[in-house]
């Protein structure tokens, strides 16, 4: 009883405690359910890639991109893409590519994580993004389906998106898309359209100079152009028909042959 003649609530602290307990209960399962449902739906946008066992996409991701990119600037902007069946695309082409981009492209299961661990390496000591560690099947993953944006959400999506493609395609399917659909100008995607564009001509009746350079502007095709010879280019070139001597795909004379249009 108190002063006033009013009885005091002794199961007030109780009560106090047991909102809290509750809210405490609450917050776990939060936390607990959160990660959970985070994933789920990580994985659940995750874009299907079967149809791509049959179907050539009309378009990707880097398209509407940079489609968009251009109206937003203004600039009369008109995509350059035309499909070519795989056997029509040369094997020096094909090997030129795998050789630059993804040696180990055969090999591995949509990551090498090898030329992974050697990026990382490359990139922690010189303290910027001096080398890319991304296979032909990641490189796939990001234009068909990804922003080309750096961060590491994207990465992981790549890393999962590109699993999916080597389980549910062929390594040869993946080469054909790959092929098919990289970006060698602003404007201009895929092998066909590149070899048309640049040099006039279908890819089939492209020359080794020609081949070599195509494959050179690939990390670059925004500001590097294969029928300008920079520094850069020249370099690039040089390595990549040093590649393919090493490899065997072409012997000494056609190395001494081509390796003289590419000096600075």
């Amino acid at each position: 009883m108190t002063e006033n003649g009013h009885i005091s609530d002794l199961n007030q602290p109780s009560a106090v405690n047991k909102k809290r307990k509750v809210w405490l209960v609450i917050a776990i399962l939060l936390l607990v359910a959160l990660p959970g449902t985070f994933i789920v739906y990580f994985f659940l946008s995750l874009p299907d890639v079967s149809y791509l066992k049959t179907e050539n996409p009309k378009s990707t991701a880097l398209m509407k991109i940079s489609l968009q990119q251009a109206l937003q600037e203004g600039k009369k902007y008109r995509i350059k893409q035309e499909w070519v069946s795989f056997q029509n695309i040369p094997d020096l082409l094909k090997n030129a590519v795998r050789i630059a981009e993804d040696a180990s492209f055969y090999a591995h299961e949509g990551v090498d994580f090898d030329e992974l661990k050697e990026s990382i390496k490359k990139n922690w000591e010189e303290g910027r993004y001096a080398r890319g560690g991304s296979t032909i099947t990641q490189q796939l993953a990001k234009n068909l389906f990804l922003s080309p944006r750096k961060s590491l959400l994207r990465k992981v999506k790549e890393y999962f998106i590109a699993r999916r493609l080597e389980k549910e395609l062929s390594k040869n399917r993946i080469f054909h898309l790959y092929l098919n659909l990289i970006q060698f100008g602003p404007d201009v995607f895929g092998v066909q359209a590149a070899a048309k564009h640049f040099f006039d001509k279908p890819v089939s009746d492209l020359n080794m100079e020609e081949i070599i350079r195509l494959t050179a502007v690939i990390p670059r095709p925004l500001d590097q152009s294969p029928i300008k010879s920079t520094r850069w280019l020249n370099w690039r070139c040089r390595w990549i028909l040093d590649k393919l001597k090493l490899y065997g795909y072409i012997d000494e004379q056609s190395f001494e042959e081509t390796v003289a249009l590419f000096q600075n």
